[in-house]
Parts: structure tokens; sequence; C-alpha cells
């Protein structure tokens, strides 16, 4: 076996770069929604000043304030909650590859349908609405690809988790670029909208024709068979000893070769022969058995991820894209897409990727939890930048560069922290299973 684990690789690095593209296309749903705020407000304020085109002076009057940001804000992380807890009972019903594949053709479908809306004319409350739908469903299949996804690259070893989560830094990089080159463009207004919008599907796309590559590659092979394999031994050791394996036990088991121990455990499910009534109460016993003893070993890394993007959202975007710039002009065009969303993701996927070199503090660090909390800073100190409009706080960092510096940090900080709480947790479960 030994031998075996030697003679496949990664030719071409080319599964690294196939969960690379898969992590970026997580995300590509909740950067091109976000990003995409000019559009949004141009077509709910129905506005005849063309903001991809425009100098960002006249945009008309405002029939109604539909609070788009926070909405989407609200309407995106709403159902990535819910359905990344749905998610973790999925699992046991639906098969990987149908959660994932599907979720991909989903998403595909929901950006095609916000394409073919940029030439189809609507009143303000019809498309807010409609918008809001496909923002609530788009982001709930992205919730259920992301966690299906985590649960396939955790199957291989751990360098490929900072590669997926490098991805996933990427995809607002990419949606911020389109911005930039939809905004700089000299194309009509719909035009350059469309353009924006067909960008995320032919990424959707890739991404699936990928994932499907994926399973035929000999080293993915290798690595999720064997995974396969391995739980179902366990799972069959399980159910004849009536009750969850000892760590001791499991121990033991380590200790020998994967042939001998991948034997063993196919001559103990030989010999077992359990009513199938049985089965099923067992196996839905030590089902949630695994759920409480799973999040017991990762609720610290769970805490860290939900309190960097807790903070992380807090302001970014529905705060960050109210700065406005102390240099009006030209500048004025491309300040928030450059200084919020590019800053922004360039910072964040570089935090992400640092973490195939540097992970500091270790996880078993009190310091790494310190760290995380201390996030919070950035809150009060985006807040004390240029915003507009404001009615109580002073404005302490009025100058475009302090806001850029303030967001470089904010940003690596985030992806940072994110991608090692990612990659440290699946290493806990995985060494109470496997050890």
């Amino acid at each position: 076996m030994k031998g075996r684990t030697d003679d496949v690789r990664d030719r071409g690095c080319l599964v690294g770069i196939i969960f690379f593209i898969l992590g970026l296309g997580t995300l590509l749903p909740w950067n091109f929604y976000m990003t995409a705020s000019l559009y949004f407000q141009y077509r709910l304020n129905n506005s005849n000043t063309e903001l991809f085109n425009s100098t960002g002076n006249g945009t008309g009057p405002v029939r109604k304030e539909y609070y788009f940001n926070n909405w989407m804000t609200l309407l995106s992380q709403l159902p990535l909650l819910l359905f990344t807890l749905l998610n973790s009972f999925l699992y046991q019903r639906i098969s990987e590859a149908v959660r994932i594949a599907g979720s991909l053709i989903f998403i595909l479908l929901l950006f095609v349908i916000t394409a073919v809306l940029v030439k189809v004319p609507m009143d303000c409350d019809t498309f807010f609405s409609v918008s809001m739908a496909i923002i609530w469903f788009i982001n709930s299949f992205g919730a259920v690809l992301q966690g299906s996804s985590f649960g396939l690259v955790g199957l291989l070893p751990q360098k490929y988790s900072s590669i997926f989560m490098s991805g996933q830094g990427l995809a607002g990089t990419f949606a911020a670029i389109a911005m930039l080159i939809s905004t700089a463009s000299e194309v009509d207004f719909e035009s350059a909208a469309l353009g924006y919008f067909i960008t995320p599907c032919v990424g959707t796309l890739v991404t699936l024709f990928s994932y499907l590559l994926l399973r035929r590659l000999e080293f993915a092979q290798f690595y999720l068979n064997r995974s396969s394999k391995y739980e179902e031994g366990t799972t069959d050791k399980l159910l004849n000893d009536g009750s969850v394996v000892e760590i001791g036990k499991l121990n033991g088991h380590a200790s020998q070769s994967a042939t001998d121990r991948e034997a063993k455990l196919s001559d103990e499910a030989d010999k077992m022969n359990p009513s199938p009534e049985g089965t099923k109460q067992v196996k839905r016993g030590q089902n949630k058995a695994s759920v409480l003893e799973v999040f017991k070993k990762i609720w610290v890394m769970a805490f860290c991820v939900t309190f960097v993007f807790t903070v992380t959202l807090s302001v970014f975007p529905a705060v960050t894209v109210d700065v406005k710039t102390s240099y009006p002009g030209r500048w004025e065009r491309f300040f928030i897409s450059v200084c919020c969303f590019l800053i922004f993701n360039i910072s964040d996927w570089f935090g992400r990727t640092i973490t195939t070199c540097i992970r500091w503090p270790r996880k078993e660090s009190c310091l790494f939890l310190v760290l995380v909390v201390a996030r919070v800073v950035f809150i009060p100190l985006l807040m004390l930048c240029n915003v507009q409009d404001r009615y109580y706080l002073p404005v302490f960092f009025p100058h475009d560069a302090s806001f850029a510096v303030i967001m470089v940090f904010f940003s690596v900080s985030s992806g940072y922290f994110v991608c090692l709480s990612m990659s440290y947790a699946p290493q806990k479960p995985h060494t109470y299973i496997h050890t």
C-alpha cells in the first residue's frame, strides 16, 4: 500500500488546478452579485444615467430607497447558514456527485436568468423582488456546493484545502476585474452589464466540467476510494461492537499497515449478519453520535470561521461601499471598484494563499483565538473612514490611502484566518477517526 501511495502522483498538478477552479466557482454567486451594486442601483433608481460609463455625479432622483446592499447581504448569508446546516444531513442521503454537480447546474441557470433580465424592462419593485429571489436561491445552492466541496477536498492531503481556499479568494478578484472592465468600456450600459453577467456563466460552466473531470483522474480516485473503503470498514466495526469504537482501539488499527487493516475489517464484516432493522437503528444512532463527536472536536475552529465572517460581513460591503473618495472626477468612477472590491479581494486571496507556506499560530494555541477576536477593531476603523452620508461619528480617515491601507489589513487577516480555520478543522475529526 505504501508503494501504491508513492506511485500515485498529481501529474501536472491537475488535481490541484481543478480544486482551485472548484474553489473559485463556489464563491462566484456571492461575489458577482455583491460587486454589481452599481448595476442594481441603476435599475432600482430607474435613472437615465449610465453608471457603468458615467462620472458618477448624476444618478437622477431616487424615487424609493431599497437598501439593496443590506438586503443582498442578508439574503445571501441567511441561506448560506441554513443550507450549510442542512448539508450536514443531506450528505447522508444525497450523494456528493449529485450535490456538487446539481448545485453547479442550478447556479448556472440562475446566472443565465440574471443575464437575460438585463435586457428585460421591469418596474423597480418587480425587479427588486426578482433579484432578491435569485440571490436567495443562488446562494442556497452555493451553500450546498461549498459545504460539499469542503467535504470532498478534506479527503485529500491538507495542501489541497489551502489551494481550494485560494481559489475562493480569487473569485472576488475575478468579479472585481470584470466590473472594472465593464466600467471602463465605451459600450452602452446594457451591453456592459450583459457582458459582466455572462462572465460567471462561463466560469460556472468551466467549474462543472472541471469537477466531472476530477473523478476520472487516478490521483483523485486513489484518495476518494481509499476514504470510502475505510469509512465502510469503520462502520462495520462499529456495528459489530454495538457501540462507538474507542480511540485506543482505533489507534490499534492505525498501527497496522493499510492492507492488513482493510483485510481485517473485511473479515469482520463477513462474520456478522445483523438484522436489517437493527442495522438501521444502529446506523441512525451512530450518525447522530458522529455529528456530535465531530462538533465537539471542531467547535473552536467553527467559532473562529463564524466570527471572522461576522466581522467581515458586518462592514463589507454594506459600509465600505458607501465610502467616498476625496478626489472627485474621473477617479470617482473607479474608486469603489478598486479600493473597496479589488483591494479587498486581492488581499483576501493573498491571505488565503500564504497559508500554504505559513501556518501561525498553531491550532492548539490560544493566540489563534485571540487574534481572530481582535479583528473586531476593524469595524470602528472602517466606520471612521469617509463613509457618506453620516450624522454622528466624525471622519478620522478622510484620505483614500487611509481607507486602502485599512482595507488591506482587514482583508488579508480575513482570508488568512478563514483559510487556517477551515484547514485546521478537518484535521481534528480526521484525527479522531483515523488515529
